[in-house]
């Protein structure tokens, strides 16, 4: 080795010592049995197994795990086992070394954990399945061997996207996209807050850096008028609390710069107009559990002694917990410069546990044996899901987003019996949470003892009866009086089982058709009967024959022998197009030349432009982006870039199931193309604004409007315009006179 080797070897290994003794300390003064010599033997075993592996970033490979072991022991709260896979999880992947080479040196329940961090990576799926969602399958049926595997695997995903800016962007869309979409929530639904929070903002970062940069130039501008406000807020609070004698910590906890973006989009407001920018969060001592309750209480009666309280947002998370254990109680009232406040009063434990959510649990049990009854009705749920999988890897994600977003309600049995469903939910919802045979034979429900229909939206408080009657059968149509996955899971199983006897009656009729007719099955033989009798599947065709619904006759013999005879090959691929070279017929027998269709590289960004035959991509309806808007692409099944916006929910769902066919795109030169703009403008109404709101457009910017929907109530109109514009700084300059018109109080680019 060279003096230069040397060099780096040497700062390597002091890099790398630095950051494990760092991992040590906060081990160490963690209150976990103090196990370091297992510790010690796995940092050593994957320090050797990675020797002379190094990262994208050019780092050594042990970085990461070390990162991931800290971020597990120290973020999330976890002991030496964890510490320990976190530091072996990528051996058994990466290099030569066996599950069975670490049971056999640190044992079963260490290498049990690694084996399910390594189910997660590997695995070969079939051509249309999803990686992402089969990863995701996998990493949720571990849960319920160990909850640690999917807390490591968080840690992962973390110290990933920390170091994400090393990465090509279209791999940051993909990882960026399935962290928003997948893991995020799920980090919320374990009760990681803090986890979760720098998830999205990380994400966000990454998919709008400009728009990031922004808001958090914005804050840093806004912090000193912040603070003041916080002092003449807090003061007279905390002489209160002092007067009480009540030990505790008051802080401001500033809205994250993903939350303050999605507020300005909802709302449509500037961030001058998100007033709610903090949260005052007030974390009492209390060695005693029982009576956590009255001095929350007595915190609240503090507060809204000196300040107006806000009746409909008071939130008591301490009597009946949200699913992930998160407890606290909140409460919203008006502060001094007249705007609204929430405070979240919570004990040092209920703290710990909204942050580390239900790892933190483990540090307050007071038995070995004790249970979290709502981690394991969350993990059963799942389980339910997992067990009847969606045939599509997109539905399947679909799916658990029904579970991972919802917000909840808690409602009542007749028995008293406290049931927590998601917002939304339905009798049919209850009936199937309760029991399938329930909710197969449901026919209505009583709420507060009132006969009520099966798709009666429950609210938070009801009680409820479910009503049932043998004769009563499940119908398809039943999906749309759902919230939960958990119901919806069942009743396609349910259905599924119902049809399962006709199918199988019809696959025979089917089989011996082609037999007695000499016809060879074959996928374009069945695909040439599916399209004749206009089904989308080989179940619902032999289902229909089953039931009678449809008959085989003489007249199907001839064009499916022939079918038969001669099977067609698709010769369509996704990334690796064949280009068609010379000549080709058209309908009206014109020779005409055929579209070359280039494969397209995904690694490089593609320059999104338009030529003499039209422009290289195609536009997505669902969210109509235009030239300057962040956009991504996305590698349709004929193989032409399909443009989204980045913020498009359909974007999200792609981004997360579908990552190897993202692309990273930058507009180029989009000659004199128009594109479809829709503008919604709010105001005082006079008469004569209508005029002048035409005249800026029409005839002083000389755009292109194309449809107009206004409407007046008593003073205030509201109108929505579409307009044909070149770009999206048209559009925004568009939107900048159109407020300076007297009586326009709003104009915004609605997507």
């Amino acid at each position: 080795m060279d003096a230069e080797g040397k060099k780096v070897a040497e700062r390597d290994e002091k890099m790398i010592q630095e950051a494990y003794q760092d991992l040590l300390n906060g081990y160490l003064s963690s209150n976990h049995r103090k196990k370091v010599e297992i510790i010690e033997r796995a940092f050593n075993f994957a320090k050797q197994a990675h020797a002379g592996v190094r990262r994208r970033s050019g780092e050594p490979y042990i970085m990461h795990p070390i990162a991931v072991a800290k971020i597990a022991s120290q973020e999330i709260g976890l002991g030496s086992t964890s510490i320990c896979a976190a530091l072996l999880h990528d051996v058994v992947e990466d290099t030569d070394y066996t599950v069975e080479d670490i049971e056999q040196h640190f044992g079963p329940k260490i290498a049990q954990l690694v084996e399910g961090l390594t189910k997660i990576s590997g695995g070969i799926f079939g051509d249309k399945a999803s990686l992402q969602a089969e990863n995701f399958r996998k990493l949720l049926l571990t849960m319920s061997e160990d909850i640690r595997v999917v807390l490591i695997k968080m840690a992962d995903r973390l110290h990933n996207m920390r170091t994400l800016g090393s990465m090509a962007p279209n791999k940051r869309y993909k990882i960026a996209g399935e962290t928003l979409y997948i893991y995020a929530p799920l980090a919320h639904r374990l009760g990681l807050f803090a986890i979760k929070t720098e998830l999205e903002d990380l994400s966000f970062k990454h998919e709008h850096p400009d728009i990031y940069r922004e808001i958090e130039a914005k804050i840093r501008e806004s912090e000193a008028r912040r603070s003041a406000a916080y002092s003449d807020f807090a003061e007279p609070i905390k002489a209160k609390l002092n007067e009480l004698g009540i030990k505790y910590e008051a802080k401001a906890r500033l809205k994250s710069v993903y939350s303050i973006y999605n507020k300005m989009e909802k709302k449509q407001l500037p961030f001058e107009e998100v007033y709610d920018l903090y949260a005052v969060r007030i974390v009492f001592e209390c060695d005693d559990p029982s009576k956590e309750k009255g001095i929350c209480w007595s915190i609240y009666s503090a507060i809204t002694d000196l300040y107006q309280l806000h009746p409909g947002r008071t939130r008591d998370w301490i009597v009946t917990p949200k699913a992930n254990g998160y407890q606290a109680l909140h409460l919203t009232v008006m502060g001094p410069e007249g705007n609204w406040i929430e405070v979240q009063i919570r004990s040092r434990r209920m703290d710990e546990i909204a942050e580390k959510g239900f790892a933190a649990h483990w540090k307050y049990k007071i038995g070995e044996g004790e249970e979290e009854p709502e981690l394991n009705a969350w993990l059963k749920t799942i389980k339910d899901i997992l067990d009847n999988p969606e045939p599509s890897a997109i539905d399947f994600l679909n799916t658990l987003k029904l579970n991972l977003f919802a917000t909840e309600i808690v409602v009542f049995t007749p028995s008293g019996e406290l049931v927590t469903l998601p917002a939304g939910a339905t009798v049919l919802d209850l009936a199937f949470h309760l029991h399938t045979e329930l909710g197969m034979h449901c026919i209505a429900g009583k709420v507060n003892h009132k006969l009520m229909p099966l798709q009666t939206e429950l609210k938070s408080g009801d009680q409820v009866e479910v009503l049932t009657s043998k004769n009563q059968m499940p119908l398809p149509e039943w999906e749309n009086y759902m919230v939960t996955a958990k119901a919806r899971t069942r009743l396609r199983k349910g259905l599924r089982a119902m049809r399962q006897p006709v199918i199988t009656r019809g696959n025979e009729k089917l089989t011996r058709w082609f037999a007695e007719n000499g016809i060879e099955e074959s996928n374009y033989v069945l695909t040439k009967l599916q399209g004749i009798f206009h089904v989308s599947n080989r179940d619902d065709l032999c289902y229909q024959l089953g039931a009678d619904e449809i008959a085989l006759g003489e007249f199907l013999i001839k064009p499916l022998r022939k079918a038969s005879d001669t099977p067609k090959q698709s010769t369509k691929g996704l990334l690796s197009k064949i280009p068609l070279i010379g000549k080709m017929v058209s309908s009206d027998n014109k020779t005409q030349e055929a579209e070359t269709v280039e494969p397209i590289n995904t690694k490089q960004v593609y320059y999104l432009h338009t030529t003499e035959k039209g422009p290289n991509y195609t536009m997505s309806t669902c969210c109509h982006p235009i030239p300057g808007d962040a956009v991504m692409g996305f590698i349709d099944d004929d193989g032409r870039v399909q443009i989204h916006s980045l913020d498009c929910p359909e974007a999200q769902v792609l981004k997360a199931g579908y990552g190897s066919r993202i692309v990273a795109t930058e507009w180029d030169e989009v000659k004199q193309e128009k594109f479809v703009a829709q503008v919604r403008v709010e105001g005082i109404d006079r008469f004569g604004i209508l005029q002048e709101l035409i005249y800026l457009i029409s005839v002083h910017l000389g755009i292109d409007l194309r449809k107009l929907d206004i409407e007046a109530s008593a003073e205030v109109f509201h109108a929505d315009l579409w307009v044909r514009v070149s770009d999206a700084d048209v559009v925004s300059d568009l939107c900048r006179q159109m407020k300076s018109i007297d009586g326009v109080t709003k104009a915004t680019r609605i997507h």
